[in-house]
């Protein structure tokens, strides 16, 4: 794994996002990689904009998101995944140990798509 500093954005999304929602929602943020829940990681908005912006996705496993404490609170996201918003607790987790949200949670305009920033520093 290569040193230096690391940018996670982590989604939460509808089933009917479409990656013009997905790409709103990221507001032109610089990231390193993709992540959301191992089950929303083959969704092919996520694949579309993760191939556009030339980034992996990281699937995080439910496990690892689960009581994952976060800045904000979805009942939607506590109720299906054990943790208050599952961008925030995705970009978190694929960005390792040590990271940070490096802002407030953004949506798309049409709501359908959330996005959490999580930046880890080298070492």
């Amino acid at each position: 794994m290569e040193r230096g500093a690391v940018r996670v954005a982590g989604f939460g999304f509808r089933n009917g996002a479409g990656v013009e929602s997905l790409r709103a929602a990221l507001a032109g943020a610089k990231v390193d990689a993709l992540a959301t829940a191992a089950d929303k990681a083959a969704f092919p908005a996520l694949r579309e904009l993760a191939a556009a912006l030339g980034v992996e996705i990281i699937p995080v496993p439910m496990e690892e998101l689960t009581w994952v404490e976060t800045l904000t609170q979805s009942a939607r996201a506590l109720a299906r995944y054990g943790t208050g918003s599952l961008a925030e607790a995705a970009a978190l987790c694929a960005a390792g140990p040590g990271a940070r949200l490096v802002g407030a949670r953004g949506a798309s305009p049409d709501r359908m798509a959330m996005v959490a920033i999580a930046e880890r520093s080298g070492a």
